[in-house]
């Protein structure tokens, strides 16, 4: 029973393997034909061999076969006749396969198949009642591809002992003999290699049924290493006590049982793969400036409808939080004008009070004077309290808007995620719903695929990426150029000059962000400032008009210096009369152009000026 149960577990994974490759297999036609013959009418019953065709015919079905025959304790007549039948399926094959379990025996080197009937009384009978080798080849001779033939029937031959011998040189040997394939692409399989004897096993199968079922059909394995791995599990088995043994006529190719299973089908491109991505970009970053780069690149669709909510409630936030922060300066501006106000007023009625009290010098306008001051004051500090208070509330607002704001941005990122997820788990629903779909027309297209056919798989869910360190560089390099801080090309490549920018940045920001890396803190700290913070820098020749550079040009009469400022340009010296010229010519020398000539002494010096020569 276990044995039983071992070869059920083995024909289940090979109906695993099986069913991925069927598909491929119905390309060609599969014919096989099994035989198992246990009642023997005239000799001992034989337990194994109608187990082990049931096995074997469950492997062909499941290794998609067209045509699988299960026929079991046929008689000499029956034999004849199904061999007859198969050849028909065989004729319009591309490969046929026979495998037979029942006795066999070998006269004068022929092999024979002894059906239920047989009585053997004497060698005469051997050609009447049983059905020669050659006759099962030639059956199977038309297919196109490959034709197999398996034999479990080595065993200890029954009529041996009983069987009248009409011819003395005629003899019977143990077990079968040798063949030799003539076709191109033939194998033929004994249990036991030639004249060895095969054992019909202790438990529900024999060895080598069970050696066939565990190995012959593995997808892709060709048949001479499948036999092979037969053949080793027998030995293993038997104690080496049986070795099976293949006759075989095959080419270079690869030639298998069962095709290897084709690579799955890919399910279709997401349509949406590229906006989800972005859109999940734009919501890690959170403003208003990439949901407006997010919908510059995806104007339509459903991320673009959720990029534009989200853009609209960062939008309504900040403005609550301008408008706060607008109050908060109005309340503390005037707190300080009531403030100076009362003071003024509190010193403008101290000092007419005290010119009073001077003019009168009398205890009773000291009094006055005293309450006076002491009812303004009071009235004073009541009102600045009144200013304080005011002041202090509009802080608060403007706090309060400001975690206004940072809420929405947070509950933007929240709601983004919860949408991107949302988009993921349809778009999952849809490929499978587009994969279930194709399975039906695929299985009303050809039933017999749906059949084989694996059941669907659950599409792998959509990894969400992580906030990639380039698209953070890329950001803040843009975002530094806005605000006067150039770091060269916005490639998101954190170079020499990203770093100087943001190192520039913060000198003139008064903040202290790390520089040797691009970072959301800084992202967000850069983003904030809304108008030029570095100085704009001008090259040589140029000077600022605004928040850009122009070229210095001189008026009429001036020259740009090395410096970059317009000097005046030097007078040309005025030329000598002619007749000093001609008067004094010494030797001629080169002079530098346009020197200006060298002063003192009477040494009569001469320059070089346009072309033209002057003398002192």
């Amino acid at each position: 029973m276990r044995l039983l149960g071992r070869v059920k577990a083995i024909a289940v994974l090979a109906t695993m393997f099986v069913v991925a490759t069927a598909s491929a297999a119905f390309a060609e036609k599969r014919v096989a034909l099994v035989v198992g013959i246990s009642k023997y009418q005239h000799v001992p019953q034989l337990t194994n061999p109608a187990r082990d065709a049931a096995a074997m015919g469950d492997l062909f079905r499941n290794a998609g076969f067209d045509v699988v025959e299960l026929k079991r304790d046929l008689s000499i007549a029956d034999m004849r006749r199904t061999l007859r039948d198969f050849s028909v399926a065989a004729a319009t094959a591309d490969m046929a396969a026979v495998y037979y379990a029942g006795h066999g025996i070998e006269v004068n080197g022929v092999n024979y198949l002894i059906p239920a009937d047989a009585r053997l009384v004497s060698d005469y009978d051997v050609e009447d009642e049983t059905v020669p080798l050659d006759r099962v080849l030639k059956a199977i001779e038309p297919a196109k591809k490959l034709r197999m033939v398996i034999l479990d029937a080595c065993r200890e031959n029954p009529f041996q002992k009983t069987m009248q011998r009409s011819v003395g040189t005629r003899a019977i040997s143990r077990g079968l003999a040798e063949v030799d394939p003539q076709l191109n692409n033939t194998v033929v399989a004994y249990a036991a290699k030639g004249g060895a004897l095969a054992s019909d096993g202790d438990g529900a199968n024999s060895p080598f049924a069970l050696a066939l079922v565990k190995h012959i059909a593995s997808p892709g394995l060709d048949l001479r290493l499948a036999f092979g791995r037969v053949r080793d599990e027998v030995k293993r088995l038997t104690n080496n006590r049986q070795e099976p043994f293949v006759y075989a006529s095959l080419g270079g190719d690869t030639v298998a049982l069962v095709p290897q299973a084709a690579a799955p089908v890919a399910p279709p491109p997401d349509p949406q793969a590229a906006a989800r991505r972005d859109y999940e970009l734009a919501a890690q970053v959170g403003t208003k400036e990439a949901w407006a780069s997010f919908l510059g690149t995806h104007k339509s669709g459903l991320y673009a409808d959720l990029a534009r909510s989200q853009q609209g409630k960062l939008i309504e936030a900040e403005t609550a939080r301008l408008k706060a922060d607008a109050a908060r300066t109005q309340a503390e501006k005037q707190a300080q004008d009531k403030a100076d106000d009362f003071r003024r007023q509190l010193e403008e009625q101290a000092k007419k009070q005290a010119d009073d009290a001077r003019r009168q010098y009398s205890e009773q306008s000291k009094k006055e004077l005293e309450v006076a001051r002491q009812q303004i004051a009071e009235q004073a500090k009541r009102e600045l309290d009144e200013a304080r208070r005011q002041a202090a509330e509009a802080n608060k607002q403007a706090d309060d808007a400001r975690k206004q704001v940072e809420a929405a941005k947070a509950q933007g990122v929240e709601e983004a995620r919860k949408r991107v997820e949302e988009a993921k788990k349809q778009a999952e629903e849809a490929a499978k719903e587009a994969a279930r779909k194709a399975a039906e027309e695929k299985a009303a297209a050809n039933p017999k695929v749906a059949a084989l056919s694996p059941s669907d798989q659950p599409a792998p869910a959509p990894v969400v990426p992580a906030m990639d360190p380039g698209d953070v560089a890329r950001l803040l390099q843009a975002h530094l150029k806005r605000v006067g801080c150039d770091p060269g090309n916005s490639d998101g490549k954190w170079d020499d000059k990203s770093q100087k920018a943001l190192d520039l940045f913060n000198k003139n920001a008064s903040t202290k962000f790390e520089i040797k890396l691009a970072s959301l803190d800084a992202l967000d700290g850069v983003r904030a400032k809304t108008s030029r913070v570095c100085p704009l820098i001008c090259a040589k020749g140029q000077k600022a008009d605004g928040d850009r550079c122009v070229q210095i040009t001189c008026d009429s009469g001036f020259m740009l210096n090395s410096s970059g400022t317009c000097v005046k340009r030097p007078d040309p010296p005025a030329p000598k009369p002619r007749v000093a010229q001609e008067r004094e010519r010494p030797e001629p020398r080169r002079a530098a152009p346009a020197a200006a000539p060298s002063g003192g002494g009477g040494g009569g010096k001469c320059f070089t000026f346009n072309g033209k020569r002057y003398c002192e």
